[in-house]
């Protein structure tokens, strides 16, 4: 018999690629974004490392191809454990791998602290998210896109061992300057490692939903011809809570 959660299959051909992954119902597919904060990434030998919103497991995987002794990945879509657990087993690292259903950081054990921290979380708007057709539940990072990516970064902070660093992506769908606002006022060091304009869907460019986002100021777009492209950036957040800094 077949897998029975393999409801479809991806071929990653980012770093380490090409691999064969398959999907879940409710599993998000790998982004470029995937395909950028997998080439910024910064693994060593021997790391601990916790994927927020691993999706399909393919960054966990990544980081455990690369060195990591042990890798907990979390996400909050149903089947991740199950989808993730067998990408895992086909590609040879899940013995390194522990999968677990749930909101960011809250199914881990309250005293696992790790060295490196990805945090691929939703960040767009939750009316984006719904009209977009890009998340199997329609689910966002919040009415602006950063209530998320913020809330992981003040408890990411609280898991991150001393010289540790946060991988973090952020885009021009969302309130990203907001982000870096509270990626700054968190911790001490914050560096842009990569950058990329992408093409938006024209049906999508052209929604109400989207015009009404933009007129609000949380997202920004970049015309190019009769087209519009949006710019998504990784960071590396490193250096501990800014003193004074509590959650």
């Amino acid at each position: 018999m077949g897998n029975p959660v393999a409801l479809g299959k991806f071929q990653w051909k980012g770093r380490l690629g090409p691999l064969d992954l398959i999907l879940g119902e409710h599993t998000f597919a790998p982004t470029t974004i995937s395909t950028l904060v997998a080439e910024a990434m910064d693994v060593g030998e021997g790391d601990v490392v916790i994927d927020v919103g691993t999706g399909t497991g393919i960054l966990a995987i990544i980081a455990a191809k690369l060195g990591a002794s042990r890798v907990l990945a979390v996400d909050n879509s149903p089947g991740v454990e199950e989808v993730g657990r067998a990408n895992a087993e086909a590609h040879g690292v899940a013995d390194r791998i522990e999968f677990h259903y749930g909101d960011l950081f809250d199914p881990l054990d309250e005293d696992v602290e790790a060295d490196v921290i990805i945090g691929d979380v939703s960040g767009v708007p939750d009316s984006l998210a719904e009209v977009s057709g890009w998340f199997p539940d329609g689910v966002g990072g919040g009415p602006r896109g950063s209530e998320l990516p913020i809330r992981m970064l003040r408890e990411a902070v609280q898991r991150l061992r001393p010289g540790g660093r946060v991988f973090l992506p952020t885009g021009s769908l969302q309130d990203e300057s907001a982000i870096l606002d509270a990626a700054r006022s968190i911790y001490g060091k914050v560096a842009r490692l990569a950058e990329k304009m992408i093409p938006l869907p024209s049906l999508l460019a052209d929604s109400e939903t989207l015009k009404s986002l933009i007129s609000d100021g949380i997202v920004h777009l970049v015309p190019k011809g009769s087209r519009f492209l949006w710019e998504t950036r990784v960071w590396r957040l490193s250096g501990g809570p800014v003193p004074g800094e509590t959650s």
